[in-house]
């Protein structure tokens, strides 16, 4: 079994932090450098790697640091992946994807049992500045934010990595599109108690790309949104 990090980068330059860790724990750390577009670079990476169905794999971004310990970091996420049904992990997703494409979109609001959003992220590029967007509880959800994903081999090489066809931008929304394939074809998409700094401020604005994206996302999967998790 083969356990691989897939870590797209525009730099050439594997992140320190986060590449001694994920090896310290175990990850063969794979930078994807060099690609026109995300999907390509993810795509790419795993058909050349021979990806095999037992094989752990996690996708995730060059700007995060990882704050769980090493053991508890892999047992979180194999204890998880080890279950045929379970798509994806991540750090934070939604029980409820709206048909505005958006999957944060009652963060912030008084929401109280009835909240959707799952998970927590810490965001800031300097730890004094640094702030902790904690979505809800962990547990299924339909679509995962792709600021850190993991599954099986068995997952990915069962969906489509590469840019769909009614996609415009390169790098945008391929985390929802990944996620809701899964979700689709049945399987539990979940967020899991790991613990990581994402080295931005978290902004919920989204460029232009993004917005093409989810556009056509939504009106690609008009007759199925929105997803929800029953149970």
């Amino acid at each position: 079994m083969k356990k691989l990090a897939f870590i797209p980068s525009r730099e050439n330059i594997s992140p320190p932090v986060l590449s001694k860790f994920l090896e310290s724990a175990g990850w063969e750390v794979v930078l994807l450098s060099n690609y026109d577009s995300i999907f390509n670079a993810f795509s790419e990476g795993v058909k050349k790697h021979n990806v095999l169905a037992n094989d752990l794999v996690i996708f995730c971004h060059d700007d995060i640091e990882i704050l769980t310990n090493e053991e508890n970091f892999n047992f979180f996420i194999e204890k998880e992946l080890k279950h045929e049904n379970v798509g994806f992990v991540g750090v934070a997703g939604t029980k409820l994807f709206k048909n505005s494409g958006v999957w944060w979109e009652d963060l912030n609001k008084e929401t109280g049992y009835m909240n959707p959003l799952s998970g927590m992220v810490l965001h800031g590029d300097k730890r004094e500045k640094m702030h902790v967007n904690f979505y809800g509880t962990y547990g299924d959800v339909t679509v995962l934010d792709g600021l850190f994903l993991a599954a099986r081999g068995s997952t990915i090489n069962t969906i489509n990595l590469t840019k769909p066809s009614f996609f415009s931008g390169d790098w945008d929304f391929y985390d929802i599109y990944y996620t809701t394939q899964t979700f689709l074809k049945g399987k539990k998409n979940r967020t899991i108690p790991i613990q990581l700094i994402h080295q931005s401020v978290g902004e919920l604005a989204g460029r232009d790309s993004w917005h093409d994206n989810r556009k056509a996302y939504i009106n690609h999967y008009h007759d199925k949104l929105p997803l929800v998790v029953v149970g």
